[in-house]
């Protein structure tokens, strides 16, 4: 039990110091948030770390538009409670704009044009590094990651030319027009986030938790039913106890089949698990490089 805390505690002082250097190297940095699990431990690991003063950082959410509205509730009340500053950007502004060009059919999803958005709204608010829950057990190209990863001044990531971060030194140095993308729990897992939020008591949106809900199957993924959806002909809809294991774009976000309704309960299932949380992404089958491809492009 003492070595459980004890590594619980390493990873919490780790991020926490992340945070701390961000604030001391950047003048105007953003947390990227989804309202999923990562983002909001991000965002009460900056509360803890700047304590009793005000977060120094404004939170961002990208709103693809096509959001389970448990997200947005749970968004605002979380801003409300720590007295965050929110910035949103709407994907649904720049596809009236003409700006990015919405995708059709059954398949269609608007994840994709989280991209201009974000890069967008992190040039007009001119945020200069942008924290980010990716964790390098999530998925391949996540695990590629630094804790600073250098963007050049069209948002995008080249794998190849990172810099070395010896003895947790951090070089945030950039040219104009540049950013830098910040993963300050880059080192812990699944069921280390799960574990610091039952020890930490962090409340949650109720998707995360056993829940019966309508769904279609799609190539072996359940789908949360919605309007956003073009169903292919023999998908039926019907009801299953589900929970979400991420959290995005209702169009391509599964769900999976559970019963865990406590997050002791969710502890346990994802201790004997095999199947990875981004397994249910339909966005990350579309190709072998998926999320790294959206990577280089701009996205988190």
């Amino acid at each position: 039990m003492n070595y459980h805390i004890n590594h619980l505690k390493e990873l919490e002082s780790e991020s926490i110091f992340v945070m701390r250097e961000v604030a001391s190297q950047f003048q105007n940095p953003v947390i990227l948030f989804s309202g999923g699990k990562d983002s909001i431990l991000m965002t009460y690991l900056a509360v803890k770390a700047f304590y009793p003063a005000k977060v120094p950082f404004t939170l961002l959410h990208v709103d693809t538009g096509h959001n389970f509205p448990e997200t947005l509730t749970f968004r605002d009340k979380l801003v409300e409670k720590y007295g965050l500053n929110l910035t949103v950007g709407y994907v649904q502004d720049a596809i009236d704009k003409g700006l990015v060009t919405e995708e059709k059919g059954t398949n269609a999803s608007r994840n994709g044009l989280q991209i201009f958005t974000l890069l967008d709204e992190i040039e007009k608010g001119k945020f200069d590094a942008a924290l980010g829950g990716g964790r390098r057990d999530e998925e391949k190209a996540r695990a590629k990651e630094r804790f600073f990863s250098h963007r050049d001044e069209f948002g995008q990531w080249d794998p190849k030319n990172q810099r070395p971060e010896l003895w947790n030194l951090f070089n945030g140095r950039k040219n104009l027009g540049e950013h830098f993308r910040v993963f300050p729990i880059s080192n812990w897992t699944e069921l280390d986030v799960w574990q610091y939020l039952a020890q930490e008591q962090v409340p949650l949106p109720s998707l995360y938790f056993s829940h019966r809900r309508k769904v279609i199957e799609r190539d072996g993924v359940l789908l949360a039913d919605n309007e956003h959806i073009l169903k292919k002909p023999g998908e039926d809809v019907f009801e299953e106890v589900v929970r979400c294991r991420t959290i995005g774009d209702m169009t391509c976000t599964g769900v999976w089949r559970s019963s865990a309704a406590s997050v002791q309960e969710i502890i346990a299932e994802v201790a004997t698990t095999r199947l990875t949380e981004r397994g249910g992404r339909a966005d990350d089958k579309r190709s072998e490089t998926a999320m790294e491809d959206r990577k280089k492009e701009g996205y988190f």
